[in-house]
């Protein structure tokens, strides 16, 4: 079963989500990564850019498919990650701490729909 930290918050979409005051750093999981495959390019927002939560912030491409990724929560990007457009491998070697992206949480009511760790390996069960 693929790593999945238990102080993280999931999405259905497989980002997870480290939260630290009204600041939430996004990735992909590691389910994800080995469902993707060689991860060989990573396409991110633009710094300042407002997203609506689930709206698409960027893209995922691999030997076996191109993704997008899906905003978790409703925020304003306040930093993107460009070391994983340089080397997109990174998320393939360290999920979780090859982080995609920093919001500022607009609405934190948001942060009770997603889900913990438990909760998110049930969604990774369904789908192997």
């Amino acid at each position: 079963m693929a790593n999945t930290p238990e102080e993280l918050k999931y999405t259905k979409e497989h980002e997870w989500i480290k939260v630290d005051g009204d600041i939430a750093t996004v990735g992909i999981t590691d389910f994800a990564q080995e469902s993707l495959g060689d991860i060989v390019f990573v396409e991110l927002p633009e710094i300042d850019t407002d997203l609506d939560k689930e709206s698409p912030f960027g893209v995922v491409e691999s030997i076996k498919s191109v993704s997008d990724l899906y905003t978790p929560l409703s925020g304003t990007i306040v930093e993107a990650n460009q070391e994983l457009v340089d080397q997109p491998e990174l998320c393939n070697q360290a999920p979780y701490d090859s982080w995609m992206i920093k919001i500022k949480i607009k609405n934190t009511d948001e942060l009770s729909e997603l889900l913990d760790a438990p909760a998110y390996l049930e969604v990774c069960a369904n789908q192997e």
